[in-house]
């Protein structure tokens, strides 16, 4: 049952108030129409028969966000998962992955910016200049194909407009926060225009390290952009866009203590270092026709590393581990570090056309992307290298005719081919190569009521590719030394698909005051691809931990995912404005049998079994709630309560992450171009776990004994912010 475990006092509320998207927000009489970017053709988010989000700019600045990650939970049903010093990996109904090693990782959610393919990449997503952040949830099988098997995050930065515009502004807060950001467009003659945007963030963040003596998992990003648009005749557009990013952050997250102070001598980093360009061209062929073409390359490097054992030398002095009791320190020290090339470039060419009766489009897409790692790991015989090449050719098309007036009905199709070649420099034969073969697509019934509302039936497929296992392929040698031998089909994993069944209204009431969506939805999974983690001993000649631990990907049976997402507004006055959001999700595992679970008995051959249990980051219900109040003479207050359910933190072992409610408020005054605010963000200071670990001990003064331990997202934060706009 959905409802299971909504005991929690405000859902109630929730769904009394109609709550609200986040993009719906206006003070100001009634709501600004939102319009969509994503699809194939522009169109209002209120008129989009599918699950999906939108965050305005107006949004996006009155919750301070600076990256995607900060407005996430604002939305039904997508959560994130914070395996590094930003929740980059994203979960969107309880599917995504949570973490990424040595494997070359398949994205289940795709992330698109300016229209440069940076999926897998979540670093760069910075909120620079950013017009409207799309979420659609459910497969994007038509539209987006192997990479958005559980949506697609769409990404929208401000064009060059007509006339010359910019804004400019700083934000100053606690732990260290500096925030300076920029943007000036406008003509450069009667057909061109242009737009650069610059920003930089940095903080302490809100780590200390007690070791050290100073703070760490430090903040430090800087993003920049810019935009040409070129109209060289009456029916031709181009419109060229270069995005750079350069992360230099810290990643020390994980206390022995499951507190905010860490002990390790060698902080880990999180770095990126980006260049991107796209060229989007558009040719209106004929009244009814567009030729539309897009090409994009993204040139990413990341380097990502940790400090494994959390600790430093000396930890266990005056301590039972201390040298007293076995004559050896009984301590471990080890870092690990992952350093990864990245190079995607795509190519889209799509015919599009709206004739009256009927609308159409057809096209063919092209997708190649080379990836390199080198992993320097302390306890590996050497490093590890390894290369990825994968190339991917679809065609897709869709057909919208409209019948009977009120009704519309949709088909989309794409087909897609994927060859992959996997290397390393494992003196080993287990080299890899295949090429699949996947279809997605589309079928959607819409009905239009007389008084303008949406209701629709959607059924869609999608896919997620297959790949090889360079984590285990890595640690062959070092396991056969060990006398562990790796059966060559754990070394491949295959494709998931998935079926998405979903039901949706759309529509707004009261002259526009009162707007609501909602959406049920049913999702089958087949083949699903689940991480899994092998931990083998330090110590060969014994079976407890310190471990090495060597992730991979395996192919559950099956798995289903359920729910309800809703979100409204309901402008209570010219004043005062409510808005929300509400997901409820319902996950479980199909017949699957785990010997990576910490409570399966390997010495006796006997897997877990995790059938019926839930998945894992994938929380029974999410909320956002808040009211806006427009006082006159340029003030303005917004109040604003999220929360989350408890979840799994993984299907290795049992451990949850606790369920939450965060309180965020924001108090606004504008004059002229000028605007201050005053904000903060959880102040009740929470400790809200964003990942969790357990099956394993890594504290050697319990002799490390197995026990959970978490990473803590933003603690309490609060700020002042100056903007100026013209």
């Amino acid at each position: 049952m959905l409802t299971r475990k909504l005991n929690f006092p405000l859902l109630a509320g929730l769904i009394l108030a109609a709550v609200a998207a986040p993009a719906q927000e206006q003070p100001e009489g009634a709501l600004e129409e939102i319009i969509v970017t994503a699809e194939y053709r522009p169109v209002s988010v209120q008129e989009l028969p599918t699950s999906i989000t939108v965050f305005d700019q107006q949004a996006i600045d009155r919750r301070g966000a600076v990256h995607l990650e900060q407005l996430l939970n604002l939305a039904p049903n997508v959560n994130l998962s914070t395996g590094a010093s930003r929740g980059r990996f994203v979960l969107i109904r309880g599917i995504g992955e949570r973490s990424q090693f040595v494997e070359p990782i398949n994205p289940s959610v795709g992330l698109i910016i300016d229209g440069m393919d940076f999926t897998g990449i979540g670093g760069a997503a910075s909120t620079l200049d950013i017009k409207q952040v799309e979420i659609l949830r459910g497969p994007q099988g038509t539209l987006f194909g192997a990479n958005a098997l559980a949506g697609l995050i769409n990404m929208v930065s401000n064009g060059p407009g007509d006339d010359a515009s910019g804004r400019a502004g700083f934000t100053v807060g606690n732990h260290g926060r500096l925030e300076t950001s920029a943007a000036l467009g406008g003509e450069i003659s009667a057909n061109a225009g242009f737009r650069l945007a610059v920003q930089s963030n940095k903080s302490d963040g809100y780590m200390n390290n007690v070791y050290l003596h100073r703070p760490t998992n430090n903040i430090d990003e800087l993003s920049a952009r810019g935009k040409l648009n070129w109209a060289p005749g009456d029916d031709v557009s181009l419109d060229f866009t270069i995005l750079f990013s350069d992360v230099d952050n810290g990643y020390d997250a994980f206390s022995l203590d499951n507190t905010r102070d860490t002990y390790s001598d060698e902080p880990g980093h999180d770095k990126l270092e980006s260049l991107a360009a796209t060229v989007d061209a558009s040719w209106q062929a004929s009244d009814s026709i567009a030729v539309e073409a897009l090409l994009s390359q993204v040139d990413a490097d990341t380097r990502y590393g940790y400090d494994e054992d959390w600790s430093y030398p000396g930890i266990c002095d005056d301590t039972a581990c201390d040298t007293g009791l076995w004559g050896f320190e009984w301590w471990y020290a080890s870092t690990d570090n992952y350093l990864r090339n990245n190079s995607n470039t795509t190519a889209d060419i799509r015919l599009v056309s709206d004739t009256g009766t009927a609308a159409w489009v057809t096209g063919i897409y092209y997708r190649e992307q080379d990836q390199t790692l080198l992993r320097e790991y302390t306890y590996a015989s050497g490093d590890f290298q390894s290369g990825y090449d994968t190339s991917n050719l679809a065609a897709y098309g869709q057909l919208d005719v409209p019948f009977h007036q009120a009704w519309t009905l949709s088909a989309g199709l794409r087909y897609e081919t994927r060859d992959w070649k996997y290397d390393d420099n494992v003196d080993n034969d287990d080299r890899a190569s295949d090429d699949e073969d996947f279809w997605g697509g589309k079928m959607v019934l819409e009905y239009r009521t007389a008084a303008g509302s949406l209701l629709y039936g959607l059924v869609s497929r999608g896919y997620k590719a297959g790949g090889y296992n360079s984590a285990l392929a890595s640690k062959i040698p070092d396991l056969e030394q060990e006398g562990i031998l790796v059966p060559p089909e754990n070394l491949v994993f295959t494709a998931e698909t998935m079926w998405n069944y979903e039901l949706g209204l759309k529509g707004s009431w009261f002259r526009d005051r009162v707007t609501l969506s909602a959406a049920l939805f049913y999702q089958d999974r087949d083949d699903m691809q689940v991480k899994q983690s092998i931990a083998i001993p330090v110590d060969p000649n014994s079976t407890d931990c310190p471990c090495a631990f060597i992730d991979s990907l395996q192919n559950a049976a099956g798995g289903t995912n359920k729910g309800l997402e809703i979100e409204g507004s309901w402008q209570i006055t010219d004043n005062v404005n409510l808005f929300g959001s509400l997901g409820l999700l319902d996950t479980q595992y199909e017949d699957y049998l785990s010997y990576a679970h910490a409570d399966a008995d390997l010495d006796n051959g006997v897997p877990y079994d995790l059938s019926g249990r839930a998945q894992a980051h994938a929380p029974g219900y999410q909320y956002a709630l808040g009211v806006q109040f427009l006082f006159g003479s340029g003030w303005f207050a917004q109040l604003d309560i999220e929360g989350k359910d408890e979840a799994y933190a993984s299907a290795n072992h049992d451990e949850k992450l606790r369920r939450y409610k965060l309180l965020n408020i924001r108090l606004a005054y504008q004059t002229g171009p000028w605007r201050f605010a005053i904000w903060g963000r959880n102040l009740g200071d929470e400790d809200v776990q964003t990942r969790g670990f357990g099956g394993f001990g890594n504290d050697p003064r319990k002799f490390y004994a197995t026990e959970a331990y978490y990473q803590l997202g933003e603690p309490r934060v609060y700020g002042l912010d100056v903007r100026y706009e013209f």
